[in-house]
């Protein structure tokens, strides 16, 4: 069983926030497959499907943002596989320029709490992670919070788009059994 999990806050006053970028990779990842997204009783919306030969859990944890391991390890618990072999978190990131792509195959959290949580729940920082370039704004009081539960503008749309098909392109990929070095030489910007 191979996870990919896209970090995000659920509910329709987070929808196409830039902090829920996982959530519309994995979307975009799920349509393009034709997978279907269903409750589970492991603090997710998960869509399950095969891909060359490997059965695929795509996952969306209900749990929000900042306790997204809770699903994570729940999930590992009832399905079985190793967080550092098995496990794709598609995750936003502002300290990488707006509309780049990045592999990690492991490191820490780097301030977020997404991944903290997923560290805290699993006890490894050695899982794999591709990550979305949001830029950063102006470091005012306030300013980080207001940009990253802010809505991407019209004109950052199309940029964001060509992400999400990229990323979708980079998980088939993975799950194609690329090594995480052909994967940050293709994608990583």
């Amino acid at each position: 069983m191979k996870y990919v999990i896209g970090l995000g806050n659920i509910g329709t006053k987070y929808e196409k926030t830039r902090h829920n970028i996982g959530f519309m990779a994995v979307d975009n990842f799920a349509e393009a497959h034709h997978v279907a997204f269903s409750p589970s009783k492991q603090f997710a919306i998960v869509g399950k499907t095969a891909i060359n030969g490997e059965q695929v859990l795509i996952v969306k944890p209900t749990t929000y943002m900042n306790d997204s391991g809770k699903a994570v390890r729940a999930l590992l618990d009832y399905y079985g596989g190793n967080i550092d072999s098995d496990v794709l978190v598609l995750v936003d990131d502002m300290d990488l320029p707006f509309g780049k792509l990045r592999f990690r195959g492991k490191g820490s959290a780097g301030g977020h709490n997404g991944l903290k949580s997923i560290i805290a729940h699993t006890g490894s920082q050695a899982f794999l992670r591709l990550k979305f370039g949001l830029g950063h704004p102006q470091h005012e009081q306030g300013a980080v919070i207001n940009y990253v539960l802010g809505q991407f503008t019209r004109s950052e749309q199309p940029e964001i788009d060509q992400m999400l098909d990229r990323s979708t392109q980079a998980i088939d990929m993975w799950l194609s059994g690329a090594e995480v070095s052909q994967l940050s030489n293709q994608f990583n910007g």
